[in-house]
């Protein structure tokens, strides 16, 4: 019998298109607060912040960057190339799913925390029902039958 390979589905591909649309969108948004954390180079009024925690934009730059540009990327990359990395395996509760789905299933989730906090603090506008959409399709693909067979792993 011959080793096939199966094919990938078009799901997974749409998975990793938009775990990496984040990923690319929260770099430059999280590069443009850290390198201007007046808010200025993406016309984001120092205003918005006046019932946060924050004076700038410069920490929620830092976490905006991390965690939904470096970490969404990261995992759109897995979810492609399916690496047998061991430390991520460690923190991946599904044991019989390569961890890279069980990190896509976070970045929607992250995405969607950080909607909801972040309108605690400004008044909700169309970017942030995108957003909160976007992250809840990633979490809706990423359950899909199709995307869970292929991202099994063989026992």
């Amino acid at each position: 019998m011959q080793n096939q390979v199966t094919p990938r589905p078009i799901s997974a591909w749409l998975l990793i298109l938009m775990n990496a649309f984040l990923g690319l969108n929260a770099l430059a948004a999280g590069a443009a607060f850290l390198i201007a954390p007046d808010g200025h180079l993406i016309q984001m009024p120092l205003s918005n912040l006046n019932n946060s925690p924050f004076s700038d934009f410069f920490i929620p730059g830092i976490l905006l960057f991390a965690f939904l540009g470096i970490y969404p990327m990261a995992v759109a990359y897995s979810l492609w190339k399916k690496p047998a990395w061991r430390w991520p395996d460690a923190l991946n509760p599904f044991k019989q799913i390569h961890w890279s789905w069980a990190g896509s299933l976070a970045a929607g989730v992250i995405l969607m925390i950080w909607i909801i906090v972040q309108i605690q603090y400004m008044s909700v506008g169309l970017l942030h029902e995108l957003c909160l959409g976007w992250g809840a399709w990633i979490v809706v693909v990423t359950l899909l039958p199709t995307v869970r067979r292929f991202y099994r792993l063989a026992p």
